[in-house]
């Protein structure tokens, strides 16, 4: 045998290092494997860290934290492609996490992500830069960088993926993006619709739901609803809902129709292929409440048009509406009831509700939830709109108890509407004092100072409904109301402002309420309200003149004015004049001030006064200033006065005194209410002017009897040029030293000038039914204004002369009439 030869193995070159296999158990350790130039350990080293972070969110932080997110992006570049794949899925995986979302925003990685989303790139590339995009979608900022780095193309074409997570994922990240409206109109032209009408036939629930989810949004907009019913998208839907096996896709799907239905065209369109009826008769046997919440919702969007209501009104949807109320679910309550909102536009639906759905509505105003109590108060409130007949179903339902409890709410809307059912009711006076009849006008106090400006002025149009009624007016003084009322006034709102001086418009309408509201300032910013251009309304306007007209001594004291209809009652005071902005007293608060040398206050009261015994059945016992003392003074000084007595001083009279302060002091007169005494020298005068005027033949003949009249009880005729030697001054003087008050009974002044005889002849002849006007003029003047229709010519009969304007002489010649522009009269109230 010959001998073998051993062959030597040749040791490897120097610059060759042998292989080295790593086990390594710490993230940190691989994390920095990212860094090596060789492509298997990047592979592997990937593959590692997706494991890891695939365990959980904590894992993905501590991956942050080593500084594997900046590695990877570089990563994900990388020229071989088992490197791009492992290092895209860890990048898929750990955007989930916020933080990791945050730091890939400010690397910017949503460009690199979408150049990977070309059909030549590896399928798996695809699934997870998806998923990454899907992830960072979330965020606004993100939304933006995708939509102009021209993203929305590459996602649309990877909807026709064979692999169903690159589609879940592309659809997913397109339903994120149109939440904007720039990528909302920018898909419909870059034809999404075929594909996601593609994506409802999926075997996959969730990519179906996604589907239907991105159709929902994008068919907000008309020009995607139309498409939509180009490419049978309706069909489509239709047919969801047909399919049982569907039904968690039911909701959705009811979600697309109820925006097309927002259409006429795509109504009628349904309609004429029997869907609508199908869509109906769905809602009204399907028992699950988010499906009956959608199709009301639909129905209130479909009903946003008219044509849409006549045709969804021909097809009895009102029935289904009303079904749906009776539904035990509050969700379901609140879609119906702004489902039948919508529908009260159309006169035949508000009649249809009006008989049947009614007693419904006004059940759920007693719901403990409030948002179901709002929806049901505010199809009230649209269903009372104009609809005497729906108006009086509401009382009928016994709907007036938790309507005005409603006014009590926190919901501005509630509340709002509330108030504006019952003004609607309002409108029929029965209907308006049942509603008085539980204290409607203290329960709307408090939405007066509601700080939502709809609720201010849907409840000051309450009570200008509400405050014709004297009773209602008293209730809301009682109750502080006027306060808050005055102060919308001011407010910057137009309709507030409107309303709230309507409503004072209507509470003036008395003269306790005028008097308050002048006293809380509503004159003054009335008077501001109608400067101003921009603020003037004709509610404004009025509301100032009816103030005025119903608060006469505030009138007079003002404008210096009082028109033949204003009618001077008991009560009424000259003042004098004062300037704008300062505040008159009232007679009560003048009355407790100290005597002072200032002008008279003129006050007239031709009514006896009320519980005081001696005054109101035994005047003749009294001397005059006894009876008109005392109530001028302090209550406490009144009764004092009256217990001391003033004149004579035989016993008779002490003790006639005395029963009077006995009775007094029963009647208590620190709780009787201040009454102003009256003044039986002018109750004479017009008992006697009634004997002596009223029996004269004409108007003409009874201004002349009047005016000498008149002139007779204050001082007589004065000639021109003794006019400075008829000492009135003094004489008033002296009657306000005597009553020791400012404020003088115009029955106590015997010697007149202008004003006074002006005045007096005012009282009296609106007591008559004698037409005249009061005017003060400068340096104490006043006079009347009369209107006088003159006689005929002579030979002319049947000739109707239109009235001459003729000013009273009370003073030099009286009875004379002095035509308005001529010398005279320019004279009288002038020199």
């Amino acid at each position: 045998m010959g001998k073998k030869v051993r062959k030597e193995v040749e040791p490897p070159p120097k610059d060759v290092f042998e292989p080295l296999l790593i086990e390594s158990k710490a993230a940190a350790t691989v994390v920095l494997m990212l860094d090596s130039p060789e492509e298997e350990v990047l592979a592997k080293a990937c593959d590692a860290i997706y494991k890891f972070a695939s365990k959980g969110d904590e894992n993905k932080v501590a991956l942050l934290g080593l500084g594997a997110v900046e590695r990877l992006y570089k990563l994900i570049s990388h020229e071989d492609p088992i490197v791009r794949r492992n290092a895209m899925m860890v990048f898929g995986i750990m955007a989930s996490n916020h933080d990791v979302k945050k730091l890939l925003r400010e690397l910017d990685v949503t460009s690199s992500l979408l150049s990977h989303l070309v059909p030549e790139e590896d399928v798996v590339i695809h699934e997870f830069a998806t998923l990454c995009l899907a992830h960072m979608a979330v965020e606004y900022t993100t939304k933006v960088q995708i939509f102009e780095q021209g993203g929305l193309e590459p996602l649309i074409s990877l909807l026709s993926s064979p692999d169903p997570d690159v589609t879940k994922n592309s659809v997913e990240c397109i339903y994120l993006l149109v939440q904007d409206f720039q990528s909302r109109a920018a898909v419909c032209e870059l034809n999404v619709i075929p594909p996601l009408l593609d994506l409802l036939k999926s075997e996959y629930p969730v990519i179906q739901l996604l589907a239907l989810k991105t159709l929902e949004v994008i068919s907000k907009d008309r020009e995607t609803r139309i498409i939509l019913g180009e490419n049978q998208g309706l069909d489509c839907l239709l047919k969801i809902l047909e399919t049982n096996e569907f039904n968690d896709l039911h909701v959705e799907a009811l979600a697309v129709l109820g925006n097309c239905l927002e259409d006429v065209h795509t109504m009628q369109l349904i309609r004429q292929t029997g869907g609508l009826k199908k869509l109906l008769s769905f809602v009204g046997v399907s028992t699950v409440p988010d499906i009956q919440k959608n199709a009301a919702k639909a129905i209130a969007k479909a009903a946003c048009d008219s044509e849409n209501r006549k045709i969804l009104n021909e097809e009895n949807v009102e029935n289904c509406l009303i079904n749906l109320l009776e539904v035990d679910d509050d969700g379901v309550k609140v879609a119906a009831s702004q489902a039948i909102s919508a529908m009260c536009e159309n006169l035949a639906s508000k009649r249809v509700f009006g008989l049947q759905g009614i007693p419904q509505l006004v059940q759920l105003l007693s719901s403990d939830d409030e948002e179901v109590k709002e929806a049901a108060v505010i199809a009230l409130a649209n269903l009372t709109t104009a609809s005497p007949s729906n108006a009086s179903a509401v009382a009928e339902a016994e709907g007036i108890e938790p309507l005005v409890k409603t006014l009590n709410t926190e919901r501005h809307e509630a509340v709002a509407n509330a108030a504006a059912v019952l003004t609607n009711m309002a409108m029929q006076e029965p209907l308006r004092l049942c509603i008085q009849s539980h204290g409607v006008m203290s329960v709307l106090t408090e939405p007066l100072r509601s700080a939502s400006s709809r609720v201010q002025s849907r409840a000051a149009l309450a009570v200008a409904a509400f405050g014709c009624d004297a009773n209602a007016r008293s209730e809301l003084r009682d109750a502080g109301g006027l306060g808050p009322l005055v102060e919308l006034l001011h407010s910057k709102d137009k309709e507030v402002r409107r309303n709230a001086c309507w409503a004072v418009m209507v509470c003036a309408s008395d003269e306790l309420t005028a008097v308050e509201l002048c006293r809380l300032g509503a004159l003054d910013i009335l008077e501001e309200v109608n400067r101003l251009t921009g603020h003037r309304n004709n509610f404004s306007e009025a509301a100032l003149e009816r103030l005025l007209d119903n608060n006469l001594s505030q009138k007079y004291s003002q404008m210096g004015y009082l028109s033949s209809s204003n009618v001077i009652t008991d009560g009424f005071y000259d003042y004098g004049k004062i300037k704008p902005g300062v505040k008159l007293l009232s007679l009560e608060e003048l009355s407790m001030q100290e005597l002072a040398d200032r002008r008279a206050i003129i006050f007239i009261n031709a009514k006896p006064q009320e519980n005081v015994l001696a005054v109101e059945e035994k005047p003749q016992h009294l001397s005059y200033e006894q009876t008109t003392l005392s109530p001028f003074t302090s209550r406490k000084s009144s009764r004092e006065k009256l217990r001391k007595g003033k004149g004579k001083k035989e016993e008779e009279k002490m003790k006639e005194v005395e029963i009077m302060s006995e009775v007094q002091d029963e009647i208590n007169l620190e709780d009787v209410q201040w009454q102003p005494p009256p003044d039986f020298m002018l109750m004479n005068y017009i008992n006697d002017a009634s004997k002596t005027i009223l029996p004269l033949a004409t108007t003409r003949e009874q201004v002349v009897a009047l005016a000498q009249f008149v002139a007779d009880k204050m001082g007589g005729a004065i000639e021109r040029d003794k006019l400075h030697d008829f000492s009135w001054e003094l004489h008033i003087s002296e009657i306000k030293f005597e009553l020791k008050s400012n404020i003088v009974p115009i029955g106590k002044v015997k010697k007149g000038t202008f004003y006074h005889r002006a005045l007096l002849f005012k009282v009296i002849a609106d007591r008559l039914g004698i037409g005249c006007s009061l005017v003060r003029g400068e340096y104490n003047r006043g006079w009347n204004e009369v209107k006088l229709v003159d006689d005929s010519p002579q030979g002319v009969t049947g000739l109707l002369l239109p009235p001459q304007e003729y000013i009273v002489d009370l003073m030099f010649v009286p009875g004379f009439l002095m035509k308005q522009e001529s010398v005279e009269a320019d004279q009288y109230k002038y020199i």
